[in-house]
């Protein structure tokens, strides 16, 4: 009786290091990184999530809440445009911020899904005239640290 409780727990044991084996490399493919205070926009709060793919892509993804409509900034834009330094020092543009506000909520909140083939090595938003720039202006909304 013992003999058969101790294989079955044994079985569980492994049964749990193998699952716990096989979610953790998944968890370790995904970057999140905090966007540092902003002092433009002081009460908007997110993050860019950086993962690599099968094909060797990096899936980027940032979520920004209570970040004000673009139009009421000091000096008043036409979008936010999201930009990322990459590993080999290059300035892409990877695209407009898409804004929303939810059903009951007073929230503000914006996201950018991309994929890119290139590693970014930081990730900031501007406040642009045109949402295709070629380089980023001067100011700079908000930044995250580095990667």
């Amino acid at each position: 009786m013992k003999t058969k409780k101790s294989l079955s727990m044994s079985k569980s044991i492994l049964m749990g290091i193998l699952i716990t084996g096989m979610m953790f490399p998944i968890t370790l493919s995904a970057q999140k990184n905090k966007f540092l205070t902003s002092s433009v926009v002081p009460a908007a709060q997110g993050y860019a999530k950086v993962k690599r793919d099968k094909n060797k892509n990096y899936t980027i993804k940032v979520e920004i809440r209570d970040l004000a409509e673009v139009a009421r900034l000091q000096a008043s834009k036409v979008s936010y445009v999201v930009w990322m330094e990459t590993d080999q020092n290059r300035t892409e543009n990877l695209g407009q911020l898409n804004s929303s506000s939810g059903f009951l909520s007073k929230q503000n909140k914006a996201s950018l899904e991309t994929v890119s083939s290139y590693k970014p090595s930081k990730i900031y938003i501007t406040a642009e005239e045109f949402t295709n720039a070629r380089y980023p202006g001067d100011r700079i909304i908000m930044t995250t640290d580095r990667f």
